[in-house]
């Protein structure tokens, strides 16, 4: 079974994601910020990231880079959920290492694609 780790600091956005991939049949391991995710991704190898860009601390386009350049981490695609829909945003995201850049509010079947997209 594949797992997923899901970093949002809205406890609803959290749920909601996590629920969707649940009943997908994927593990998930749930982070309200970005550094417990670092941590959490390096210990327990997820098979994807999913992340909220506006995170106090530490930004979700920080958390990719910095997994990409971790050497346990950085094969681990990362997928953003974010509210920054504006293409420099989405090149932003895509110049971090962001594999697949997913706006909200997303579809169930749109944040499941994503992941699915990432992990054959």
């Amino acid at each position: 079974m594949r797992k997923v780790l899901v970093v949002d600091d809205t406890a609803s956005e959290l749920e909601l994601m996590s629920i969707y991939l649940r009943e997908s049949g994927y593990t998930v391991i749930n982070s309200s910020d970005a550094k417990d995710a670092l941590n959490k991704a390096i210990s327990l190898q997820p098979d994807v990231v999913i992340t909220d860009v506006v995170m106090p601390g530490m930004s979700g386009f920080e958390l990719c880079r910095t997994l990409k350049k971790t050497e346990q981490t950085k094969k681990v695609p990362v997928v953003v959920c974010t509210s920054k829909n504006q293409e420099l945003d989405r090149l932003w995201g895509m110049k971090q290492g962001v594999d697949v850049y997913v706006t909200k509010p997303f579809s169930r079947e749109e944040l499941i694609r994503a992941v699915q997209s990432v992990v054959a």
